[in-house]
């Protein structure tokens, strides 16, 4: 490979690309509720609080003390009720119970039918990043068609090409293998 910075490919910048689209499907999976208690479920729940959406992990502390239950310590007792409500409304499918500061999140079984819907999801977000992966290869692959056009040589080329192939093979079985872990979370009783 050359060592001309002009024709060579960046595939560090491409690799971090698609490890942040792994990343990004990893924040979503954690956000799906299967049945077990996890602080990153409350993630996307938003508080109206001081004038500003907040989300909970800064109006409280959230601890999972055992797997089907989640409590949030709510620091300013005033902001109970709304953290409450908003945990309400989020669609997460849970009922929240007030003790104090504290807001208890028993985490309910999950039905056949809710956990078929949930496997879908996952499904979704998992296609979402392979989408984005083959986005990333295909800048890869417009870098290349540059670098040939200003006088690459067709091994080099070739050499590089199956580079950003790999690493996009790697990248889209990483996804797959992170999608079936989710989706045997999800469909164990």
């Amino acid at each position: 490979m050359s060592d001309n910075d002009a024709t060579e490919i960046d595939l560090d910048d491409l690799e971090r690309r698609m490890d942040g689209a792994l990343a990004a499907l990893r924040h979503e999976f954690a956000s799906l509720r299967t049945g077990r208690g996890s602080a990153s479920m409350l993630d996307p729940v938003q508080v109206e609080a001081y004038g500003q959406m907040t989300p909970i992990n800064q109006l409280g502390t959230v601890n999972v003390p055992e797997p089907r239950m989640v409590t949030v310590n709510i620091w300013d007792k005033s902001m109970v009720q709304k953290v409450e409500r908003a945990i309400r409304d989020s669609g997460l499918g849970i009922n929240p119970v007030v003790d104090g500061t504290i807001i208890r999140l028993p985490i309910p079984e999950l039905n056949e039918e809710r956990r078929r819907e949930l496997s879908k999801v996952a499904a979704q977000y998992a296609e979402q990043a392979r989408v984005a992966i083959r986005n990333v290869r295909r800048d890869g692959m417009e870098q290349l068609k540059k670098a040939k056009a200003a006088g690459m040589g067709e091994d080099d080329n070739k050499l590089w090409h199956d580079e950003v192939q790999a690493l996009t093979d790697k990248s889209i079985g990483r996804v797959d293998e992170a999608l079936e872990s989710k989706q045997q979370e999800i469909m164990q009783v």
